[in-house]
């Protein structure tokens, strides 16, 4: 009876220290999920608050974000695309509204490639592809948009990351620093060995339903720069204009 008695104890012992053990777990799960869903916020008060506080920029979201239910879920819808397997080394993911029909042989860019330098940054002939998506090797200057020199809007997209992984030669962390630049600052493309200056004109962040930024205006020459923000998400994109000063 004793050893019944004893082998009963112990099994009861075995099944409470499972169950403690599916609970630490449930609980470190939804911890890292909760953390997952809100790092966007975080992110945000890190690296982009102190921007929004030293120069004067326009976006949608105010200087003191506050989570309201349109904020939580847009949080995470984010979590849920990454969830979901989103490719964001391909440039049409990163506006899933915008119709795209890349390539598009009606309407052919004067030139495969070009080369960007953002010397505030540290980038420095880096490659802009105009006849594919792939973020992983280049800069994508966006089919049907201008390409620099020519009049019209050239729209540029680079990958971001945490800014501790920063490195302007690799594509997949090229652009992570941009939300450092500040109006003013020179953007140079050289196509055809002709080098281009921009002078940023204005800084904006916008969400992912927002295809304004594709638009044309053929009054001049400008260049459009995106990438995702606040820094290591997919949350909102963060837009640079600027306008062409001098050749």
């Amino acid at each position: 009876m004793s050893k019944y008695y004893l082998k009963e104890k112990r099994s009861q012992q075995g099944l409470k220290i499972i169950l403690k053990i599916v609970s630490l777990g449930i609980l470190i799960a939804g911890f890292a999920i909760t953390s997952y869903v809100f790092f966007p916020l975080i992110s945000w008060q890190i690296y982009f608050a102190p921007v929004f506080a030293s120069q004067i920029l326009t976006a949608p979201i105010p200087q003191n974000s506050v989570v309201n239910p349109s904020m939580v879920q847009s949080l995470i819808s984010q979590a849920g695309n990454i969830i979901t397997g989103v490719d964001y080394t391909n440039a049409q993911n990163w506006f899933p509204n915008h119709n795209s029909n890349f390539p598009n042989q009606k309407n052919v860019p004067k030139v495969s490639s070009y080369t960007l330098s953002i010397p505030t940054l540290g980038i420095q002939n880096a490659l802009v592809s105009t006849i594919d998506n792939d973020l992983k090797n280049h800069l994508v200057n966006y089919e049907g948009t201008a390409v620099p020199g020519d009049n019209g809007n050239s729209v540029i997209f680079g990958h971001s990351t945490l800014p501790q992984l920063f490195n302007p030669k690799d594509y997949t962390t090229i652009f992570t620093t941009l939300y450092k630049l500040k109006l003013g600052d020179k953007i140079y493309a050289t196509v055809n060995g002709v080098t281009y200056a921009y002078k940023i004109y204005n800084i904006t962040v916008v969400d992912p339903n927002d295809t304004s930024i594709f638009s044309q205006n053929y009054g001049n020459s400008h260049l459009t720069l995106v990438t995702c923000t606040p820094p290591g998400t997919t949350w909102k994109r963060l837009i640079i204009k600027a306008n062409l000063e001098s050749i």
